[in-house]
């Protein structure tokens, strides 16, 4: 019987393909007349490399490619803030997952998020997404010392709303940190899919394209 369903929450719990595109095109502009030689196209192609859809990291990054830009790295600096300002400001709530969240409150299930990264930034996107009083429990690893796929991320979370593994499900984006993570700590893990990893190394996996999918696979194994 599920009890309970946790969530990733970048590139899971909103669209944040969709934010990094804006937000690049938005420090181009900002930054443009301080990027002395580099293109917008140069520009995009090379922060979005380093970007790595939300796995990169950034203060390292962005002092790289200044680096390789021939650029003062004094910049480095600015751009970060620049990129956690707007970040939080190109938060915006998505009525998919709304909506999902509230269809499994009203099945009476717990709800929990567990997510890699620094407290502030992680904490304030659920914040800006109207969604940090929507979960029973959040891990943040920056505050837990420990990151997904590890399992005692899994297992922290799962004591804590007081579940088993089996009677969880825990859903993400990315193959390894979060369906091959979950499914390697006994959770039923399902695949919000992306096309630009390959499939997670576990057997059969169940994979979603949009967030509310993932109510009949619950419905099903609530006996609905």
């Amino acid at each position: 019987m599920i009890k309970a369903v946790l969530f990733d929450l970048d590139g899971t719990l909103y669209d944040r393909d969709a934010l990094a595109k804006t937000l690049f095109e938005e420090q181009y502009s900002a930054f443009a007349s301080d990027l002395r030689g580099i293109s917008r196209e140069r520009f995009l192609h090379d922060v979005h490399e380093m970007d790595e859809h939300g796995h990169g990291e950034k203060a390292s990054g962005y002092r790289r490619l200044l680096r390789e830009w021939q650029l003062d790295d004094g910049l480095a600096l600015r751009l970060l803030e620049h990129f956690l300002t707007t970040y939080l400001r190109l938060s915006v709530p998505s009525e998919d997952t709304a909506s999902t969240l509230r269809e499994l409150r009203a099945r009476e299930l717990k709800l929990g998020v567990i997510t890699n990264g620094q407290s502030p930034l992680q904490r304030g996107k659920l914040a800006a997404l109207a969604l940090d009083r929507s979960f029973d429990t959040i891990l943040v690893s920056g505050e837990e010392g420990v990151r997904k796929p590890d399992a005692e991320i899994f297992r922290r979370a799962l004591a804590r709303l007081d579940v088993a593994a089996d009677e969880a499900v825990f859903v993400g984006d990315h193959p390894v940190a979060d369906v091959e993570g979950a499914h390697g700590a006994g959770l039923l893990a399902v695949w919000k899919f992306v096309p630009y990893w390959p499939p997670p190394a576990v057997p059969e996996p169940i994979v979603i394209d949009a967030l509310h999918e993932i109510l009949p696979i619950v419905d099903r194994a609530l006996g609905a």
